[in-house]
């Protein structure tokens, strides 16, 4: 087995003799190979990747850890498994298990002399193992993020009265696979003007005049790991009131940064720049929290939210994006991606954060 198989193993609870792990992404993390399809059935000594004709000779190839078994049928291969391995309780990935994906394994592992653990504790031991990122997974992050910056400026300069945010995004996503990027890590938001009230807007065919804030959040895709920036910036001119509230996001933004540090309550950091913007008077007017943990899935382990007590410890890495939306206005977000350390944090990103005026 490798080191991470190895460790989920031992962090086996003693009534559990076999994990049986079926998301894309957990199997991808465990064993390095990407698929559609294939159940990861680790002991407590072995581990097998079971996969059907599509991809067990590329699995064979690229599998790291782990026996690679050809898929015949669900029923006998995992049968066939727990009864020669004597397994008598399998944990399940619960959270991704349809009601018939559980209810069939289930059966299998009955009529083979096992029981299912279907609480959620596998998914909790996962989860708890993927928030620290190895210096490997980190690399990858920071290749994602230097193809998104570099993406970014090479856009910027395209920006001109007229152009319409749908462009702007497809250039962005043109440039990062062209850079290498595997994909875009989401649906990149580039929005302008009233649209960058919308937290989570979509780009369309509104048009960048001036005056407009333009939001860019944005991120790619490198070797399965993703990266998530923010950026507003203000086309033309600005109003006073788009000025006072850039900088008090700004402001926010930094005192998040400032409070992320191995030992810290991750809802610290989010009070941290969410009380600043609720105290220059904008209570209401930010709705989200302040950052989330990022890897192999965008959105991952741990919440940097009000109510999390999750306490950072080195290695995590989180986004720290507070904003201000004002609805019909315009809205200001301001984002970075950072690996927490014992005395700080290291900021993945490089692009400069003040307000910048195109």
């Amino acid at each position: 087995m490798n080191e991470k198989l190895r460790l989920l193993a031992s962090m086996m609870p003693e009534n559990a003799d076999a994990a049986l792990i079926i998301s894309n992404t957990n199997r991808r993390y465990f064993t390095g190979f990407v698929s559609s399809l294939g159940y990861l059935l680790l002991t407590r000594n072995e581990a097998f990747l079971l996969t059907d004709s599509r991809y067990f000779e590329a699995a064979q190839k690229q599998t790291s850890g782990c026996e690679v078994l050809l898929l015949s049928s669900l029923s006998k291969t995992l049968g066939e498994l727990i009864k020669s391995k004597n397994i008598k309780n399998v944990m399940l990935e619960a959270s991704a298990f349809t009601l018939n994906e559980a209810n069939k394994v289930i059966s299998i592992a009955d009529e083979n002399g096992a029981k299912c653990q279907t609480t959620g504790e596998l998914d909790d031991l996962i989860s708890e193992q993927r928030i620290i990122k190895t210096s490997d997974e980190i690399d990858k992050i920071i290749l994602a993020q230097r193809i998104t910056e570099n993406a970014l400026k090479e856009t910027l300069p395209l920006i001109k009265e007229g152009v319409c945010e749908r462009d702007l995004a497809l250039e962005l996503e043109y440039k990062m696979r062209k850079a290498g990027a595997d994909g875009i890590s989401f649906d990149l938001i580039a929005i302008a003007g009233e649209k960058t009230s919308m937290p989570h807007g979509v780009p369309g065919d509104n048009c960048v005049k001036p005056g407009d804030f333009i939001t860019f959040d944005i991120g790619a895709l490198c070797g399965g790991y993703h990266s998530d920036m923010t950026r507003t910036y203000a086309y033309g001119f600005v109003s006073d009131k788009q000025k006072r509230v850039y900088q008090i996001v700004y402001d926010a933004q930094k005192l998040g940064l400032e409070a992320v540090k191995s030992g810290v309550a991750c809802k610290e950091v989010d009070s941290a720049a969410r009380d600043y913007i609720y105290h220059a008077g904008f209570e209401g007017y930010f709705g989200h929290s302040t950052g989330h943990g990022v890897g192999l899935d965008i959105h991952e382990m741990p919440a940097v939210s009000p109510k999390s007590e999750t306490v950072l410890q080195s290695g995590m890495v989180v986004t720290v994006e507070p904003g201000i939306y004002l609805p019909g206005e315009f809205g200001v977000r301001i984002e970075d991606t950072v690996v927490v350390s014992t005395d700080g944090c290291i900021n993945l990103s490089t692009l400069p954060k003040e307000l910048i005026i195109l």
